[in-house]
């Protein structure tokens, strides 16, 4: 299993982009193909403090080649333009290899 993993750090106004995080992002991804789960976690403390990011969304394919194919696909191009519309600044991106 492949993921990309979203890790949105603290925006100015949390209230606001959770609000369009919500109705414009999350909506957004629905149309990817292949898209087997997708997860949002809210971070809410370190082991030392405050938590290094305040949303970690996930986003799971079955392999790494259907990942790339289903980002590239007009479905997932759609979604990465929302995503840069709206998190540009406080994003940062990753895919990943799930050992489960």
């Amino acid at each position: 299993m492949h993921k990309m993993i979203l890790l949105f750090k603290a925006p100015a106004d949390i209230e606001a982009f959770e609000a369009v995080f919500a109705a414009q992002h999350v909506p957004a991804i629905t149309g990817i193909p292949g898209l087997v789960r997708a997860t949002v976690t809210r971070g809410i403390a370190g082991p030392r403090g405050p938590a290094p990011f305040h949303l970690i969304h996930e986003l799971y394919f079955e392999t790494l080649d259907g990942m790339r194919q289903a980002l590239e696909s007009p479905a997932g191009r759609a979604a990465g333009a929302t995503l840069m519309a709206i998190a540009r600044d406080c994003v940062e991106i990753m895919f990943a290899e799930t050992w489960e």
